[in-house]
């Protein structure tokens, strides 16, 4: 007789409780105490709970301070405490403590939640996405909770904040409907079943392949590589070709290393691809004419393969790319062309202001990282953001890493995706630089471009991948620490101290 091998299901019941006509117990007053009381705040935040507790963190008593539904107990546990509670949340470091308090709760007829001990659960506290309205609830059936914590920043980074405005507008339609329920609900069949069937491929008309498109790109892709070549060509001679080939010199290694090592930095974090290349440029005595020009040649080539990387591996906002690639192409050119006709002692001016305004963002990244509830804040002007990025990177001699990527997530944004599309973009922006640059600078020092580029290309797709990987709150203090050093080498610069 062959034996039926049954595949492992998640039968728990999906359910969403009006916790504020519930009265909760919350056993725990330290760190796991505090993230289960922000969890139940942040989803209702007028719930009556009692937190019972022989300590309490500063950040619980903050919370108690702020809201009056939230009473603090200073004792030990006892059975009493259960009395009058719909539903026992505990969060205490001691597992036989926990299921003594899971024991009696349930003697008492209770739901109870015990925080890392599912087989103490009748319940687990899932990773919600909130969009306005919308409230989606993730659950691994208790076995990660840090893969539902990645799908939930995967789905807030995917899903529109224009979905609540979708969910006002259905609204409004299902109350303008006549009829029984029946008959409403048909109504809105009717309605959203275009949304259902379009995208399937049985309900399109069979159209004859465009293409147009293919020979569109493959132009642009032409010219591009046409524009490239002639720049590279007209400034690099046959000659130095093979005096570069024939005079490799030992330090040619330590520039491929000065470029490795800079690409991974900009493309894990988003930003010092310019601050850690010259740091290492000048330890090895590069003069500084020949680090910014050769810096800026060198990062058109290692920003493409890291906006490319990037993009293979599923870290780019496709809409925010949108948003920022124009403005941000843009301030490049306009921050260029005005470097150019004005000179850069002007430009000194910019970089001060710049790198006060980016501490500050460092300081309040790096405070993120520590803070239980991380505010997403909705980004109205991202677009100005990029021109302005464009514009100090070009006429500033840096900052659209620091800048964009810093102020992004400042506001909220997960680092994966603001890494991934600032670095894509900066692909374009630093290329809409280098066209200006190029016609009056020309190229030079090609042992120091090309071991850059050899460098950077070989770090772009291993910094994209870590860029994936790394912890939400690494990401986060990684980011922050970079752009605090970054500003404060620039300000400590402006004063003659550094």
């Amino acid at each position: 007789m062959t034996s039926i091998t049954t595949k492992e299901q998640n039968n728990l019941f999906p359910v969403f409780l009006k916790l504020e006509q519930m009265r909760i117990l919350l056993v725990g007053g330290g760190n796991v105490g505090l993230e289960k009381l922000t969890a139940l705040l942040q989803n209702s935040p007028a719930t009556t709970i009692k937190v019972v507790a022989i300590q309490f963190n500063e950040a619980v008593l903050q919370l108690a301070q702020e809201h009056d539904n939230i009473t603090l107990e200073a004792k030990p546990f006892t059975p009493e405490d259960v009395a009058g509670a719909d539903i026992v949340i505990v969060a205490v470091n001691d597992r036989e403590a926990s299921r003594a308090i899971s024991l009696e709760a349930k003697r008492q007829g209770k739901l109870v939640n015990v925080a890392d001990t599912p087989d103490l659960c009748d319940f687990y506290l899932s990773s919600v996405v909130r969009k306005g309205n919308l409230k989606i609830a993730i659950s691994t059936n208790g076995k990660s909770p840090t893969m539902a914590k990645r799908l939930k920043e995967t789905f807030n980074e995917t899903l529109p904040e224009e979905l609540d405005e979708v969910l006002d507008q259905m609204q409004q339609i299902r109350n303008q409907l006549a009829g029984d329920f029946t008959a409403k609900v048909n109504q809105l069949n009717d309605i959203t079943k275009v949304l259902a069937v379009k995208d399937k491929p049985e309900n399109k008309p069979t159209r004859p392949e465009k293409p147009w498109k293919k020979i569109a790109y493959g132009v642009l892709l032409a010219f591009f590589f046409m524009i490239l070549g002639r720049l590279a060509f007209s400034a690099i001679t046959f000659d130095q070709v093979t005096s570069f080939v024939n005079n490799i010199e030992p330090i040619f290694y330590w520039m491929v290393f000065a470029g490795f090592l800079a690409q991974m930095v900009d493309g894990a974090l988003g930003m010092g691809y310019g601050v850690t290349s010259t740091t290492v440029l000048l330890s090895l005595g590069v003069n500084l004419p020949a680090i910014s020009g050769s810096i800026h040649t060198a990062e058109i080539f290692s920003s493409g393969m890291s906006g490319f990387s990037h993009y293979k591996f599923g870290n780019v906002n496709k809409k925010l790319f949108k948003v920022l690639l124009v403005p941000g192409v843009i301030g490049a050119i306009v921050g260029a062309w005005l470097l150019a006709k004005v000179g850069e002692e002007h430009a000194n001016y910019v970089r001060p202001i710049l790198a006060a305004y980016t501490l500050i963002l460092g300081i309040r990244i790096i405070y993120t990282a520590f803070k239980k509830n991380k505010e997403r804040k909705k980004i109205k002007k991202a677009g100005i953001l990029a021109g302005a990025g464009g514009f100090l990177d070009s006429f500033g001699g840096g900052g659209w890493g620091p800048l964009v990527t810093s102020t992004l997530i400042a506001k909220g944004r997960t680092p994966r995706f603001v890494i991934g599309t600032v670095s894509i973009t900066e692909f374009f922006v630093t290329f809409a630089s280098a066209l200006t640059f190029f016609s009056m600078l020309g190229l030079s020092h090609l042992q120091v471009i090309i071991g850059l580029v050899l460098g950077g290309l070989l770090a772009a797709p291993l910094a994209a991948r870590l860029a994936g990987r790394l912890p939400m709150k690494t990401m986060f203090i990684a980011v922050g620490s970079l752009v605090i050093i970054w500003s404060l080498r620039i300000l400590l610069k402006a004063v003659g101290l550094f």
